[in-house]
């Protein structure tokens, strides 16, 4: 598997290849995986272990499960080669809408929830009709989305707070899954992990099987192996911290299903083909017959949807509407989709890619906080560290160009 990129390229020693030139292409290829590894080991140590201790893990993931969404999204509508700075301003709407629909006018929660969502996907629609129909570029459409979606939101909730909102709402952002056992670790939550081990395990040797009896070269075994180890020692580790703590958040449930889901549509089926197309090359993919404005408008409405159910998640987790909800949204999740190995160009990218950047940039900024550095620093090395993903992404195809 690969975080970065469309194509999978071959792990097999060339002829005549020295030692540095594997590595180099090994961390070509798994450059994303190495730096989630070397932030970890980095902040386990700067922050004395605090780092990854069972709740702290679990905060990291509730605390960065909404930003993980809208990565998902973000990444989709950049591979297409488009932007979305309204994502926030989207967010807050929605997360607000939620809420006067049920302490206001008393509506259930599902209703309400239901109804933000579809909130979410006509603010994308109205965006993507200007930039699929009218041909308006998405970085001007979507930076008077922001503006307008924040203008309202203010005028729907003013200066007040809105609180008290249902439980069953509170628990999609703050609650967890459990069998309720009072003394040791979760069981259900390990077992959970442990069916997703068996899950990836299987899906990766069906994919290397299939490669191989369509010609392909499936790559070195050694490779392969190492992989799966890691990764699933990963998710044992991640799931044995939730079940020592309080169990499974619902957020990740959540985010499981969408990075599955979409993973799939990215990549199993005939509109993620088409969005990669668009975005590498859209007049070959427009005289190849692929419907370049519907695919415009789908990525902005299904960024509108997946902003929508981040505010409600936002909204959910501080059992609280304000007019500034969503603030700022908009540059972590870009922020994560290209440190996840998006190109700035489109055409380039992954789900995986996204959430393993999304979660990279919520450690470091995990990290700097329990370290007790102020925001200002955090927002300095945010930038620093997008700037030198996105050189290194310039630089690396340069080199791939060059050879």
């Amino acid at each position: 598997m690969t975080t970065s990129g469309t194509t999978t390229r071959p792990t097999t020693a060339q002829p005549g290849e020295t030692l540095f030139a594997r590595g180099a292409r090994f961390l070509n290829r798994y450059s994303m995986a190495v730096a989630l590894v070397l932030v970890v080991v980095v902040f386990a140590f700067t922050t004395k272990g605090i780092l990854l201790r069972d709740q702290n893990i679990s905060n990291l993931v509730v605390q960065n499960g909404y930003i993980l969404i809208l990565a998902i999204g973000m990444v989709m509508v950049i591979i297409g080669g488009h932007i979305d700075l309204s994502v926030g301003s989207i967010a807050g709407f929605a997360g607000a809408a939620a809420a006067i629909l049920m302490v206001q006018y008393e509506v259930p929660w599902w209703i309400a929830l239901i109804l933000s969502l579809v909130v979410g996907g006509l603010a994308g629609a109205f965006q993507g009709f200007w930039v699929a129909y009218a041909k308006v570029p998405s970085f001007i459409v979507t930076l008077a989305g922001m503006l307008i979606f924040r203008g309202l939101t203010i005028a729907l909730i003013g200066a007040r707070n809105i609180g008290n909102l249902p439980e069953p709402f509170v628990f999609l952002g703050a609650g967890y899954v459990s069998t309720g056992a009072e003394s040791g670790p979760d069981l259900l939550t390990l077992a959970i992990g442990v069916l997703i081990v068996a899950g990836i395990v299987g899906w990766q040797i069906v994919s290397r099987r299939r490669r191989t009896r369509h010609g392909e070269k499936p790559g070195n075994p050694v490779y392969f192996i190492a992989g799966l180890v890691v990764v699933s020692a990963a998710i044992l580790w991640l799931s044995y911290s939730l079940a020592s703590f309080r169990g499974l958040p619902v957020v990740l449930i959540i985010l499981v299903v969408l990075g599955v889901g979409y993973t799939v549509l990215m990549t199993r089926t005939v509109i993620g083909r088409h969005i990669y197309a668009v975005g590498s090359n859209r007049q070959t993919a427009q005289l190849s017959g692929v419907k370049d404005r519907r695919i415009d408008f789908f990525l902005f409405v299904n960024m509108g949807v997946l902003a929508a159910l981040a505010g409600v998640i936002i909204t959910a987790r501080l059992n609280l509407a304000t007019s500034g909800g969503g603030t700022g949204l908009e540059l972590e999740a870009i922020a994560a989709a290209f440190v996840g190995g998006a190109a700035v160009a489109g055409g380039t990218g992954s789900i995986a890619g996204a959430l393993v950047g999304g979660l990279t940039i919520g450690i470091i900024n995990n990290g700097m906080s329990i370290m007790g550095l102020g925001t200002q620093w955090q927002q300095t090395v945010l930038g620093v560290v997008v700037l030198l993903f996105v050189a290194f992404d310039i630089w690396n195809k340069g080199r791939r160009i060059r050879r």
